[in-house]
């Protein structure tokens, strides 16, 4: 069995290049917890934007996003203040994360403590 953490950084606003990177992280996500894999998705940089978007009916991802919603680990903090939205992470219900200390910064999701632990870690 592997671990798989998958940061999903894309913009929203980046059309269909970055819903085409969402889906494709969300389908290595099922494909791997589909194997009895390890699994966790963390939102990172403008991608922390996605979660709002995926909340709302009708989303061509929310369904897809909904059946790994328990592998949600949350979304970086600091990544989510820069573009505005740390409010929209906690409406949602994902924690904000901050494990990696970085001066100017409320913390971030840390990438290197995942592949220091020997996590296969996948950025879309």
């Amino acid at each position: 069995m592997s671990k798989y953490v998958i940061f999903l950084m894309s913009d929203p606003k980046g059309g269909d290049e970055a819903t085409g990177r969402l889906f494709n992280g969300l389908a290595l996500a099922a494909d791997a917890k589909a194997a009895g894999d390890e699994v966790e998705l963390v939102f990172a940089a403008a991608g922390t934007r996605w979660p709002a978007e995926l909340e709302k009916v009708g989303h061509p991802a929310g369904e897809l996003y909904q059946s790994l919603r328990e592998h949600v680990a949350g979304a970086s903090c600091g990544c989510a203040e820069v573009f505005g939205a740390s409010q929209e992470v906690e409406s949602c219900g994902l924690p904000l994360l901050a494990d990696q200390t970085l001066a100017g910064t409320s913390g971030l999701a840390g990438i290197r403590r995942h592949a220091e632990a020997g996590s296969r870690v996948f950025i879309f």
